[in-house]
């Protein structure tokens, strides 16, 4: 496991636009379809790191709890899948119905969506505000596989219930840590 923390893009960064492929669905899931959001959670993830199967439970959690209060939430593979075929679509899709993520779950082929994010790491983590301005970016909580730190999502949630409440989180945001993406050659 290589340690790779992700870049903290700029807070105030309009969201790049995307429109990928849902693994789940079938369908096709683009950034406007989050237009009138409260906030829109993007996370970067895949199938096989240890970091993301260590908080995939959580994700689903937040999935669960936050989708219907005016948030939406979105995770994207763009991980080489010729090198690491467990994070194929049809994978991703059998992840997805496993773990119980009440969110799309797209497949970044040409690895273009991440670049635009400058996403790093498996997890990685950036939330909008109403605006699709960056408002957080940086980590789930304190827990990495075997820490001993339960896995509660503190740090995502309380940036999602600032939003909620109407303000800004907290400027004093620590990087997301997990796999690197794996690009393509």
């Amino acid at each position: 496991m290589a340690l790779t923390p992700s870049t903290m893009l700029a807070l105030g960064t309009p969201a790049p636009d995307f429109s990928l492929p849902d693994a789940v669905s079938g369908g096709t899931v683009s950034l406007g379809d989050f237009k009138g959001n409260k906030a829109l959670v993007v996370m970067f993830i895949c199938n096989h790191c240890p970091y993301v199967k260590h908080v995939a439970d959580e994700l689903a959690a937040i999935g669960r709890d936050y989708g219907d209060r005016g948030v939406g939430l979105v995770a994207i593979s763009s991980n080489d899948v010729a090198n690491y075929p467990d994070d194929s679509p049809d994978k991703m899709k059998a992840e997805a119905e496993a773990r119980g993520y009440t969110f799309p779950y797209l497949f970044d082929d040409d690895q273009s969506v991440a670049k635009a994010y400058d996403a790093a790491c498996t997890p990685d983590f950036y939330v909008f505000d109403a605006d699709q301005k960056l408002a957080y970016r940086g980590q789930l909580d304190d827990s990495r596989p075997n820490s001993g730190q339960p896995v509660t999502g503190a740090d995502l949630r309380t940036a999602i219930d600032a939003l909620l409440a109407g303000d800004q989180p907290s400027d004093d945001q620590k990087p997301s840590m997990g796999c690197n993406i794996k690009w393509k050659a």
